[in-house]
């Protein structure tokens, strides 16, 4: 596939996007600071110009596209993944207008140029306990699509809107539009830190002990990209079990002890559920943080 992939320079893109590329597809980087990997082409743009996003998606990717002489090839699918990455960035309003508005532009012109499959970055911050003021537990474990949400910060406050402008989108298209609820980040390098959450697991309780391995967002992306017809749908990206060497139960006790199970767990499931990926999309965990921590 011929994806336009804007974002793809930060944290998750960076490994996002050499996945998509073993996988055989090619992939526009859209993103204010190139991203150096072999065989992906990169233009500078900013998302909150909805000039410049109509403009990106009907651009030539690079001399070699211009040999055929049939003009600007068509993109098969859209991967928005740029956006101010948290709060404590810039000013909330900042975070939010660049969210919000960013995401809109991306939708209208994918959608009005008749692209048919949109993945969109939402976020674990939608359910309201990442950050905070105070502590806040979940209504109900596991966490899941279902779940109502109701974040009171300027970053997940967008991440909720921009799954509604997604839904209003794939609505008035009948197209293929994916939202990931996509949990905290690990790169390879970052499997040191784990001995630092299991000495004191409650660091990991804003993230609702949840991880996704970079490297099988990549994957999680891959399977939305080649899973058609699902129309608008919500998926935690999370992997398989917590980050945390406790047992499920032993969590829940000690952190969300009020907190009722709406469903039997495994003995390690992760409390932010992926159940959903894995039986629509297919998913397959492969960086289980036990193959790299000791």
């Amino acid at each position: 596939m011929r994806i336009l992939f804007t974002g793809g320079s930060g944290k998750a893109g960076r490994h996002v996007i050499p996945y998509l590329v073993d996988q055989g597809h090619h992939v526009v980087n859209v993103d204010l600071t190139p991203l150096d990997h072999p065989g992906v082409d990169n233009l500078t743009a900013d998302i909150t110009d909805s000039g410049q996003m109509f403009n990106v998606m009907t651009s030539y990717a690079n001399f070699g596209e211009l040999v055929p002489g049939t003009g600007v090839p068509r993109f098969d699918a859209v991967v928005h993944f740029a956006a101010v990455p948290r709060i404590l960035i810039r000013p909330d309003n900042e975070t939010f207008r660049v969210n919000t508005i960013g995401t809109y532009n991306v939708l209208e012109a994918a959608v009005k140029l008749g692209i048919r499959k949109i993945v969109v970055a939402s976020s674990e911050t939608t359910y309201g306990v990442c950050f905070a003021d105070g502590e806040v537990s979940p209504a109900s474990l596991p966490v899941e699509e279902d779940m109502d949400v109701n974040p009171m910060d300027s970053y997940g406050m967008s991440k909720v809107i921009n799954e509604q402008t997604a839904r209003g989108f794939q609505r008035r298209s009948g197209a293929d539009i994916y939202a990931l609820r996509i949990g905290n980040v690990m790169e390879p390098d970052e499997y040191d830190r784990f001995p630092g959450f299991f000495a004191d697991p409650a660091v990991r309780r804003r993230n609702i002990f949840c991880y996704i391995d970079a490297r099988d967002l990549g994957q999680i992306v891959d399977r939305c990209l080649k899973t058609d017809g699902l129309g608008f749908q919500i998926f935690n990206a999370g992997n398989d079990t917590n980050s945390v060497d406790m047992p499920t139960a032993k969590i829940a006790e000690q952190f969300f002890p009020n907190v009722p199970f709406s469903r039997e767990m495994g003995e390690h499931e992760a409390l932010y559920s992926n159940r959903k990926i894995r039986e629509m999309l297919g998913f397959k965990e492969e960086h289980n943080w036990r193959k790299y921590v000791k």
